[in-house]
Parts: structure tokens; sequence; C-alpha cells
């Protein structure tokens, strides 16, 4: 079993902790771990773009963990 050991910082907070507080803020009962390791890639490649990169996709850069779980929860 592959274990990841993958710490990202961004900004004041942790990226696994701002998805952690999203998940919870729009009322997601699951664990979020899952679906944090689901998505962290997509997620990561999302962080790293530039904002022009995410224009270009009609999104801001506070809008991207809304834009990866768009399929599970209306944000």
């Amino acid at each position: 079993m592959t274990r990841d050991n993958i710490q990202i910082g961004m900004g004041h907070r942790s990226l696994n902790t701002r998805i952690d507080v999203y998940l919870s803020e729009v009322g997601f009962g699951l664990n979020p771990a899952q679906l944090r390791r689901a998505r962290l890639r997509q997620i990561i490649t999302l962080e790293c773009a530039s904002d022009a990169e995410l224009a270009s996709l009609g999104i801001r850069r506070d809008d991207i963990l809304p834009f990866v779980f768009r399929d599970l929860l209306a944000a």
C-alpha cells in the first residue's frame, strides 16, 4: 500500500487544512480524507497554475476547491 507523505503549505494554512475546512463548511458528512486523496493531484495542479491559466478555465484561485468538488457539492 502506498502512503502519501507530502507536506504542502500554501499561505498560512496547509492545503490539507484548507480542503478539510472547505468540506466541513459546506456540511459534507463523509470522511474528507478519501476525497482529498482522490482529488489531491487535480488540486495541486490547479494551485500550481498561474492566475492567467486559472482565468482561462473560468475560475479564480479561491474557486479551486469548489471547482474540484463541483460534481459532489453545490457551493
